[in-house]
C-alpha cells in the first residue's frame, strides 16, 4: 500500500481508514524535533492539505507560546494553502492557566479552536484541580504516572469527567515504560471507560529498535509501534484479557499483522470496521509526534508486508 493509497482508504471507510482517522497530533515544537514556531506551523500547514491530512490530528502547542503561534501563524504567506479553520490545538497547560486560555479562546477561538487541553497530575487532588479549573467546556487529557497502578488515578479522572495520557518514551531510554505498565494503564481506562491519548516514543508503526533522536550519533533503543499501542487497546476494550494483550505491544514481525478491507487481524485476534470505530469514537483518542513524516511513511512498506 503506498502512502498515496493510505489516503484513498481514508477516504473509503475501510477498517485501517478507521483506525488512522486523525490519530497523529502534531507536536513539533518538542524534541527530538524541537523545530522553532514559524517551522512547526508551517509544517503543519502543509501536511493539513497534503495527500495524507486524514491522519492529521491537532497541532500541539504549550499555553506559554499562545502569543507566538498566533504570530507564526499571522506570518504565513498571504495566498499559501492552509487549513480550513478552524485549526484543532492540543494546548498543554496547568490548571492556573485556564483563565488564560478562555480570554485567548474568546478573541481567536473561531479561527484556532482550543479543541483539548494536556496537563498533568500525580494525585487526586490535582486531579480535582484540573477539573475545577477547566470545568465541562474543554476536553481535558491528564498524563498519569504509570510506573505504579494507575487505577485509583484513572477511577478518579472518570468521576470527573476527564480523560488520560500517558507517555510512552522520550529521548532516553529510561523514558520508556515496561510493556505491563503499559497494558496496566490500558486496561484500567478501559474498566472505566476513560477515553486516553498518548505521547512521545511513537514515531513508528511498529515496535523495533530506532534512533532516539535526530542526531547522526544518536543512542537506539526500544521504541513502542503506534499500531502496536492502539491495536492492544483495541483489543482490551473487547474485553480480551491482559495476558493475552501484552505480547501485542512487543510484536515485532510486520506479518502477524494482516489488514484486509473489513478487519485488522492480529495473529489469532479479528478487530472489524464496527469495533474500530467505536473504539476510537469513544476510547483510544490520538498520540502525539514531533514527526508527521515518519508515522505515515514508514507505514507503507509495513502494510504491504502485512496486507490482503
Amino acid at each position: 500500500m503506498t502512502t498515496a493509497a493510505s489516503t484513498a482508504a481514508a477516504r473509503s471507510g475501510t477498517a485501517l481508514a478507521v483506525l488512522l482517522d486523525g490519530l497523529i497530533d502534531y507536536a513539533g515544537l518538542f524534541p527530538p524535533a524541537a523545530l522553532s514556531m514559524p517551522a512547526a506551523v508551517a509544517a503543519y500547514a502543509r501536511y493539513a492539505i497534503g495527500t495524507d491530512r486524514a491522519m492529521l490530528g491537532r497541532f500541539v502547542v504549550p499555553a506559554a507560546r499562545l502569543a507566538e503561534f498566533t504570530a507564526a501563524v499571522d506570518a504565513l504567506p498571504h495566498g499559501a494553502p492552509t487549513p480550513r479553520a478552524p485549526w484543532r490545538l492540543s494546548v498543554l497547560a496547568a490548571a492556573s492557566e485556564a483563565p488564560a486560555l478562555r480570554e485567548w479562546s474568546a478573541t481567536y477561538g473561531a479561527c484556532l479552536m482550543i479543541d483539548t487541553v494536556e496537563a498533568k497530575a500525580g494525585s487526586i487532588d490535582e486531579i480535582a484541580a484540573l477539573a475545577g479549573a477547566f470545568g465541562t467546556g474543554v476536553t481535558v487529557y491528564v498524563e498519569l504516572p504509570v510506573r505504579e497502578d494507575p487505577t485509583s488515578l484513572v477511577a478518579a479522572l472518570a468521576a470527573y469527567g476527564l480523560r488520560a495520557k500517558i507517555r510512552t518514551g522520550g529521548v532516553t531510554p529510561d523514558a520508556f515504560p515496561t510493556p505491563p505498565a503499559i497494558v496496566r494503564f490500558l486496561a484500567a481506562c478501559a474498566r472505566a471507560g476513560v477515553p486516553f491519548k498518548a505521547t512521545a516514543g511513537l514515531h513508528h508503526p511498529l515496535r523495533g529498535e530506532y534512533p532516539l533522536t535526530y542526531a547522526a550519533d544518536a543512542p537506539r533503543g526500544t521504541m513502542y509501534g503506534y499500531l502496536n499501542l492502539f491495536l492492544a487497546a483495541a483489543l482490551l476494550w473487547t474485553g480480551v484479557a491482559e495476558d493475552e494483550v501484552s505480547p501485542l505491544l512487543e510484536e515485532r514481525e510486520a506479518r502477524a499483522i494482516t489488514v484486509e478491507p473489513t478487519r485488522i487481524t492480529w495473529r489469532t485476534h479479528q478487530l472489524d470496521t464496527a469495533t474500530l470505530t467505536q473504539v476510537r469514537s469513544s476510547f483510544a483518542g490520538s498520540f502525539g509526534s514531533c514527526s508527521f513524516e515518519e508515522p505515515v511513511q514508514e507505514l507503507a512498506p509495513l502494510m504491504t508486508a502485512g496486507s490482503r
